[in-house]
């Protein structure tokens, strides 16, 4: 009896192991919401996240392909593009494959600010990206979008990226690291973040038992704080170790509607 045990056990290690690697991994998962706003009409967001390419694989052909499907009127990414290593080029690879007719937006995450490219707003703007560093624009004339710069790595400037919203504009607030909501909660009615990778291994009943500085009490989904909202995503692709156990990969649809 003994020994059917540890057998059945090994079996069970080695099925969640294959799982974790071979699998999970590229099992993209498309979460939908929906989230009442103060603007003229309907707004399809894919928030993306956490990319981390290492070159254009089959996780990144399933983006593409989902993408495709869902068809967003715009294209936000919070961070973290960057694989293992300091190469860039399957980074410009992957991101001059995105578009959307309201453009794609890009804030930068920790690994970018750990290994920075130099003339980056030169880089981003050559493959059809907006890089936005403590900065805003307007998506369109009654939705702005704030990108902070990563609270993990560097300073984000709040009061900098909204100073030239216009008058009555929906405003939307783009971060790396999710632990900045409690920040900038009350004064933004949504937020978009990244960077927990919903913990990646998730052993249930054990909590997450590694996340990077600067995640706060945020791991997943949906947070409401003094009227704002907040959605972290689990991210595309994976840290430090290149497996996902129980937490898919994941391409978040927000569609805002008056």
């Amino acid at each position: 009896m003994r020994r059917s045990i540890l057998i059945l056990a090994s079996l069970t290690a080695l099925a969640a192991a294959m799982d974790g690697y071979f699998v999970e991994p590229y099992r993209i998962e498309v979460t939908q919401s929906t989230v009442e706003a103060q603007i003229a009409a309907p707004l399809k967001i894919a928030h993306l996240s956490d990319l981390h390419t290492t070159g254009f694989g089959r996780r990144e052909r399933k983006l593409l392909d989902l993408l495709e499907q869902e068809k967003p009127d715009v294209i936000i990414i919070t961070g973290d593009t960057l694989g293992h290593g300091e190469h860039y080029e399957p980074v410009r690879l992957l991101l001059s494959k995105f578009h959307a007719p309201l453009g794609v937006w890009f804030v930068l995450g920790n690994w970018e600010n750990g290994r920075p490219i130099s003339n980056e707003h030169a880089f981003y703007s050559g493959v059809g990206i907006h890089l936005l560093v403590n900065e805003g624009s307007s998506i369109r004339p009654d939705v702005w979008l704030a990108g902070l710069d990563d609270p993990a790595s560097s300073e984000p400037n709040f009061d900098a990226a909204v100073a030239n919203a216009p008058q009555g504009a929906y405003v939307i607030a783009a971060l790396h690291a999710p632990g900045y909501f409690d920040t900038i909660a009350g004064r933004v009615p949504l937020v978009l973040a990244g960077h927990a990778h919903g913990g990646q291994v998730r052993l249930p009943p054990i909590p997450a038992f590694w996340l990077p500085k600067e995640c706060g009490r945020y791991l997943e989904g949906w947070y409401e704080e003094r009227g704002s909202l907040m959605y972290v995503s689990r991210g595309i692709g994976t840290s430090i170790l290149p497996i996902r156990f129980l937490c898919r990969p994941e391409l978040a649809i927000i569609t805002l509607h008056p």
